[in-house]
């Protein structure tokens, strides 16, 4: 069964869930209690969409209900009886329940069962991160509108990855500049915007210039201020001045944009965990996988695709950023920069990073 599939949160059903046949339970009721297609027949211009759309229901309740039998299985002892179809199934499970990609809106998330209830205890520091994380947008690029993710770490600092910082800024000798033409900016909205509201969910900041890139590992400071008449800058995250006690499997999450990502993830576990919508604000919760061995990286198994690049990695108990997210591989996990081992370091010195 093992080799049959495999997750792109790189963690196993029996480390995500706690109790595996709650949770088959829980996806069983879900799937019951879901409303039935109506009896009504659609207008003739309405069927065709109306039948796809049926037709994806049906298929989503099949993928979900093998999923949960996988489940049961596995909770028996009974892991070699697994099916293709139902290991397919199991792996939405893991996930769509157990790594989602939560909608932010409104600088907020939606309510959570299960395992990740745990979320709604924490929901007034959580919005305090999603406030002080944004998208890294440019302005005069060929081919982009958008890099990645930053957040603030500083009175005026964003910290974001330096191949995010690279697409519009140049070195020159001990300074970083913008590229001719370019511009940039840190949106703290761009949500996906489920009722009428015309706003996107925060204020934007200017990118007023590059305070360094770093040399060893993938990450940058950028200086910001507020556009003439905007809102004020909010106080910085807080960044761990040390490492938790228990790493590996430490409850984490990440806030970012996650894009379309072809090149690095198998594209049809991307739109069971994302719905095909893309580039906007996202809650990604987790755990920490480890260190690696030479311990300048820290492995965690949150939901991410190449928009996160630049994303925090925040420690759910306290609410510290323990890492900056740079990218990751299908099936293999997630990297970041842990940032308790920067505390001393000249860039984060120099741009008065907030470490506590």
């Amino acid at each position: 069964m093992a080799n049959r599939s495999r997750s792109p949160v790189a963690t196993g059903p029996e480390r995500v869930f706690g109790d595996l046949r709650s949770v088959a339970a829980r996806v069983r009721d879900q799937l019951s209690w879901e409303e039935p297609e109506s009896a009504v027949e659609l207008p003739a211009e309405e069927l065709p969409a109306g039948q796809i759309s049926q037709y994806a229901r049906q298929e989503r309740a099949r993928v979900l209900s093998a999923g949960a039998s996988a489940l049961d299985k596995l909770a028996e002892g009974r892991g070699d009886e697994i099916s293709d179809d139902e290991s397919f199934g199991m792996e939405a499970v893991v996930l769509l329940e157990g790594r989602p990609a939560l909608l932010v809106e409104g600088q907020d998330f939606p309510p959570q069962q299960g395992d990740w209830a745990v979320l709604d205890a924490h929901r007034a520091a959580i919005r305090e991160t999603l406030a002080r994380v944004g998208r890294v947008e440019v302005s005069g690029h060929l081919s982009l509108d958008w890099l990645g993710t930053g957040f603030l770490v500083g009175p005026e600092t964003v910290m974001t990855n330096r191949h995010v910082a690279v697409e519009f800024a140049r070195g020159t000798g001990d300074d970083w500049v913008f590229q001719q033409g370019l511009g940039a900016a840190l949106d703290i909205g761009e949500e996906c915007r489920s009722g009428p509201e015309t706003a996107d969910g925060g204020p934007s900041y200017e990118v007023t210039g590059v305070l360094g890139v770093h040399e060893d590992v993938d990450l940058a400071l950028l200086r910001v201020a507020p556009y003439l008449g905007g809102s004020a800058l909010p106080t910085p995250l807080a960044i761990a001045a040390d490492a938790p006690p228990d790493l590996p499997g430490h409850p984490v999450y990440c806030v970012g944009y996650p894009a379309w990502d072809g090149r690095r993830n198998e594209p049809e576990s991307m739109r069971r965990i994302f719905m095909d919508v893309y580039n906007v604000k996202r809650l990604q919760p987790g755990t920490t996988t480890g260190l690696e061995p030479e311990g300048n990286v820290m492995r965690h198994d949150c939901s991410t695709l190449g928009g996160n690049s630049g994303s925090p990695v925040v420690d759910l108990t306290d609410h510290r950023v323990l890492g900056l997210h740079f990218g990751g591989r299908y099936g293999l996990g997630n990297y970041a920069v842990p940032l308790w081992q920067l505390v001393e370091d000249p860039l984060l010195v120099r741009g008065e990073v907030n470490f506590v």
